[in-house]
């Protein structure tokens, strides 16, 4: 009989020749368990997703009690579901007035082509700009958007009227025209290895979309939910979007995603064509349940507060002649290697040791660290010993 392993092999498409193929048997706080009781401290929270940590005691509730409620009906139609309510009332009231209005997607991509279609539409404008090493998502129309043609090239023709424009790049700021539907920005670039926007830039980029009538799009799908020290970047930058992208986090471990905007900007989607983008998971009853949960312990928690402490700690723990430099928005940490080859062999050992990190799509010498938002000072001194230690092994 085959095992697990071998299964995942032929049966699960692989996107890499070398997946890690941890078998997961369960997780619980910072912490994964291998089918053999091994524990890993995870760094990486699946990307940004976990920021509660796995199995919270709050959203495992949620996600229970909806559960046995119902989980999909129709969502996009004339059924009102009162997690789908509920959690666009919660999230709105903590935004500017102008986001008032939330489309729930499956995804940060399908939020991004959401957005991309909306922004379109209210302008009657066709060109969407993004930036050199931005991403937005892996299909085609967030993929014309990514700022890396390595990613690209293999599948062009993508989306027309796309262009980049390089990030914190002052000059770049006028090639937005009255022509540009859209600019589409994160507001911390995190696959470039946490680049942070240099002061004004932002409102700069601001000034201009006003200047010109374009759209200003925030990327919250990895800052968002309290990843950088406040519970969405921008209200640290003060510089307030016309459309906000939310994903990864905001699920609560759940696929859930958002573009959000003004009742104004929105109420497009509703006529020629009526029924402008439609989904049919998109606002799902269980994964609202578990976002509503998960972002009402993190603002009533306040974890985000704790955010940049803990990045600091990381920070002071891993000193090490190996490391150039590090990079952080809070608990978004780029640690920067010589190169690729280098750190890889240092995320081998660390998963040896019992330790789950990755690199970035654009910054591949640079060490991703973006752990649970719960993490404690005792984990991170643990979790960095360990990194240190296979940074002595390949150095």
């Amino acid at each position: 009989m085959l095992s697990l392993r071998q299964l995942f092999l032929q049966h699960v498409a692989q996107t890499s020749d070398a997946p890690l193929a941890l078998e997961i048997e369960k997780a619980e706080g910072v912490y994964l368990y291998d089918n053999n009781s091994k524990k890993y401290i995870d760094l990486i929270a699946g990307i940004g997703v976990s920021a509660l940590g796995h199995c919270h005691p709050k959203v495992v509730h949620a996600i229970q009690t909806q559960a046995a409620k119902y989980a999909h009906t129709l969502v996009y139609g004339e059924f009102i579901q009162s997690p789908q309510v509920q959690l666009a009332k919660y999230v709105t009231d903590l935004l500017p007035q102008n986001l008032s209005a939330v489309y729930f997607t499956n995804s940060g991509a399908e939020a991004t082509e959401g957005a991309m279609k909306l922004a379109k539409r209210f302008t009657c404008k066709t060109e969407i700009i993004s930036c050199y090493n931005s991403y937005h998502g892996s299909t085609q129309g967030a993929l014309s958007l990514n700022g890396d043609e390595y990613f690209k090239s293999n599948y062009r023709p993508l989306l027309p009227d796309t262009r980049q424009i390089r990030y914190n790049n002052f000059d770049d700021i006028h090639l937005i025209t009255k022509k540009t539907a859209a600019i589409f920005l994160e507001p911390v670039q995190a696959e470039a290895g946490i680049i942070v926007p240099d002061e004004n830039y932002l409102h700069a980029v601001r000034k201009r979309c006003d200047e010109t009538n374009t759209l200003l799009v925030f990327d919250e799908i990895q800052t968002g939910c309290g990843r950088t020290g406040n519970l969405f970047r921008f209200q640290t930058e003060n510089v307030v979007p016309d459309i906000l992208l939310l994903g990864k986090a905001f699920g609560g471990g759940l696929p859930l995603a958002a573009f959000i905007a003004s009742n104004e900007i929105m109420q497009v989607l509703q006529y020629n064509p009526v029924l402008g983008h439609i989904t049919t998971f998109g606002g799902n009853a269980v994964c609202c349940a578990a976002g509503l949960a998960s972002l009402q312990e993190i603002e009533e928690q306040k974890l985000y507060a704790a955010a940049e402490e803990k990045a600091q700690l990381f920070i002071q723990l891993l000193q090490h002649d190996a490391i150039e430099k590090i990079h952080n928005c809070g608990l978004m940490m780029a640690v920067y290697l010589d190169n690729f080859d280098n750190l890889r062999s240092v995320i081998q050992n660390c998963l040896a040791n019992g330790l789950i990190t990755d690199w970035f799509l654009f910054a591949n010498n640079c060490m991703r660290i973006a752990p649970p938002l719960i993490i404690s000072e005792n984990e991170i001194k643990q979790a960095c010993a360990i990194i240190l230690k296979a940074l002595d092994a390949v150095y």
